[in-house]
């Protein structure tokens, strides 16, 4: 077989069942290859959304995505979605198309290294010089995509490569059990959590594992000890849970960072500093790190006692092993935990129209399912999201407080509704992101997807203008006009939806999750209390 049956053979080994992309003269012969195979070939509008449906592919299923790309400009299209899974940790690769590297006839035209160019961007990148060493490379970007910590991988394959003919055969997945912790340091973790006042856990995004999330309610239920989140954390643990404190990264004055400066040690789980860590660090406060890897030393987290290892194993040993102690004294937390939640209560019934940001979360809670997906765009709701949507389920809400990107929401959403295709999925935008990668509403329509989406309309670059008027600077540069999207979403053969106030965005979101085929809904947000948000949200 040539080198591209030969690609696509390995990718079948791994289990892949969907490629993201474009086609382009130079992977034709890849895609012929894909024709005739179990996979199927996702043809989207632009590179940069194909990144993103791989990359989200991945984060929500463990299983490496996708996307796929011709050279030069289909390359240089995929750099945002790589530095999109690299940072967010998803595991995702991405092939690229390259002219012949044995024989050129068009010089440099379109040729740029674009190797090098991905060298930065993922864990590992290289170009396929032989077809015999086409399965190892493939196993070998797999392997490192997956392993702890996830991220992007990238392989090039050249026009004369994917034409050469070999005998060679796909390298079998061998499937691998992490590393787990040493006794000393669970045991020395059990004994500093005991010896505790008022204990803490917090959740972050590397905990958003499969077989993560029951071993940390079953540490909750037992323990009772109180809990909290970072945005990519949401969700491991229901947060419905008596136990939720909050989300991090908001305000310093927020109740959830009242009840970090009470506590005097917190069980922090699969947390990266890339996610804007609150500032735990405090004199007399013992932070315990519990990952898969040691903690990278930085000026706001630097842990006292590490667990390093596969993280649901640590959590099950240390469900088991600590008992409920009678000093313990959560009785702030019950303050502060009232508080946040009457507030997350009254500001769920403003009636104001263009709607308040937390009036629209309460109604897309009230009208998701527990298994529901809501996929987020970049931009200023996404902080009220962050904030007041209360997540039942791992990976209900997908956010990125990594890179936060603008244009990954409706891509996103695509991958997920193909993902799960029996569970309901809505997607968010505000209009500034939703027109970068707006085009995939061709591709959710063509896909004959159930899909919603939100574009949260306010004419403008919500979030930096805000923080344009915080730092005291004129208001410059941030308007724009927007299409009628109920006509643009009607022009692409999607129903199109615009209410006119807070009671009818109910009945909307319920017609649109309830009908089948792909809606938009317009929706127009008064963004007046973002000081609020971000301000000093907690009185004294």
């Amino acid at each position: 077989m040539n080198g591209a049956s030969l690609f696509v053979k390995a990718l079948e080994a791994e289990g892949v069942r969907v490629v993201f992309g474009l086609p382009g003269e130079e992977n034709l012969d890849f895609v012929e290859a894909l024709r005739t195979s179990s996979i199927r070939l996702v043809v989207t509008r632009h590179e940069q959304a194909a990144g993103f449906m791989a990359a989200t592919w991945g984060r929500l299923t463990g299983h490496t995505g996708v996307s796929l790309s011709t050279l030069g400009p289909g390359a240089t299209n995929l750099v945002t979605a790589a530095a999109y899974a690299q940072l967010g940790g998803m595991p995702m690769l991405m092939i690229t198309g390259q002219k012949p590297i044995k024989t050129s006839k068009q010089g440099h035209f379109q040729i740029i290294d674009v190797v090098d160019m991905m060298r930065p961007l993922t864990k590992t990148t290289r170009s396929l010089i032989s077809a015999e060493n086409i399965p190892a490379r493939v196993r070998e970007a797999f392997r490192i995509a997956e392993e702890e910590r996830p991220g992007a991988a990238h392989l090039e394959l050249p026009e004369d490569i994917a034409r050469e003919l070999s005998s060679a055969e796909p390298i079998p997945k061998v499937q691998s059990r992490r590393p787990v912790a040493d006794e000393r340091s669970i045991a020395r973790a059990i004994d500093v959590l005991q010896g505790a006042k008022r204990p803490l856990l917090m959740i972050g995004a590397g905990a958003n594992r499969k077989d993560t999330a029951p071993m940390l309610r079953a540490f909750v239920e037992r323990t009772g000890i109180p809990f909290f989140s970072t945005q990519m954390g949401k969700g491991v643990i229901d947060e419905t849970n008596p136990g939720w404190m909050g989300t991090a990264s908001h305000s310093a004055g927020d109740y959830v960072h009242r009840a970090i400066e009470a506590s005097d040690c917190i069980v922090n789980v699969g947390h990266d500093v890339i996610e804007k860590p609150p500032f735990l660090m405090q004199k007399g406060r013992t932070i315990i790190h519990v990952d898969f890897s040691s903690a990278e030393v930085d000026p706001v987290y630097y842990p006292t006692l590490e667990v390093t290892g596969d993280i649901a194993n640590a959590a099950w040993r240390l469900a088991e092993g600590v008992t409920p102690q009678a000093h313990w004294n959560f009785s702030e937390f019950d303050g502060m935990r009232r508080a946040l939640y009457e507030q997350l209560e009254r500001e769920g019934k403003d009636e104001r129209f263009p709607i308040h940001p937390a009036r629209f979360v309460a109604e897309v809670r009230k009208a998701m399912p527990d298994d529901g997906i809501v996929c987020l765009d970049n931009g200023m709701f996404k902080l009220w999201f962050a904030r007041y949507y209360r997540s039942k389920k791992p990976n209900t809400l997908l956010l990125d407080n990594a890179l936060a990107t603008m244009g990954a929401g409706l891509p996103s959403a695509i991958a997920a509704k193909l993902v799960h295709p029996g569970r309901k999925v809505l997607a968010v935008a505000g209009d500034g992101g939703f027109m970068m990668n707006s085009q995939e509403l061709e591709t959710a329509v063509r896909l004959k997807l159930d899909l919603t989406v939100v574009v949260v309309r306010d004419d403008g670059y919500g979030m930096i203008r805000w923080k344009q008027s915080e730092m005291g600077l004129p208001d410059y540069g941030m308007e724009f006009g927007n299409p009628d999207f109920v006509k643009y979403a009607e022009s692409y053969g999607a129903k199109g939806h615009r209410p006119t106030s807070a009671a009818e965005l109910a009945s909307t979101l319920e017609h649109c999750l309830s009908t089948g085929g792909v809606h938009l809904v317009d929706l127009p947000i008064d963004y007046q209390a973002n000081a609020h948000l971000l301000g000093d949200v907690a009185e004294a």
